[in-house]
């Protein structure tokens, strides 16, 4: 679970941003499932070859997709996937950018899918809470075993001095009755 965490939060503290793989258009190089960390980039960078991830549309739908001509005039880039036989029907504006893919990981984003999103979220969070109980848990039990044990060890202590002020006071009771 910590290395899911850090594969998929603590990508972000170094500048990337992750996104699942949803669709088969940039096979072989990405892979549905596969969760791919971008970088973000100056867009006048980017040239023709280059793999990038964009907005395609007013929803924020995001596609990621190779380049195949650059209109920096326009500020365009027209774009086509690996698998695709025809490039994309609407060129990407150079502000619609997120960025360029710099590695990624098959399968993961599976994993990112199914903790994004309610059942896998509860399931996360009842095994984090778990794990949780499993680390402090023994701590704590052996920790009222402790306090239990000193409570009955002075428990002990006091029966025991309570019981030799009594032989003490039984044999100073005889001692009298004798004389």
């Amino acid at each position: 679970m910590v290395l899911c965490a850090v594969f998929l939060m603590g990508s972000r503290l170094i500048g990337y941003q992750c996104f699942n793989v949803i669709s088969p258009s940039m096979k072989p190089e990405y892979n549905v499932g596969d969760l791919i960390y971008v970088e973000k980039v100056d867009p006048n960078t980017i040239k023709e070859g280059d793999v990038i991830t964009f907005i395609l549309n007013e929803d924020l739908v995001v596609g990621t997709h190779r380049v195949i001509r650059v209109d920096a005039e326009n500020q365009r880039f027209y774009t086509k996937g690996d698998a695709n036989e025809i490039e994309d029907q609407s060129p990407v504006h150079f502000n619609n950018v997120i960025g360029v893919p710099k590695f990624s990981i098959p399968k993961l984003g599976y994993v990112s899918d199914f903790v994004q999103n309610p059942p896998g979220m509860y399931v996360t969070i009842g095994v984090g809470i778990v794990l949780i109980l499993l680390v402090f848990l023994p701590d704590m039990i052996s920790k009222k075993k402790k306090e239990e044990t000193a409570t009955v060890q002075a428990n002990i202590n006091t029966t025991a001095e309570e019981n030799e002020n009594l032989k003490a006071e039984l044999v100073r009771l005889r001692a009298e009755i004798q004389n």
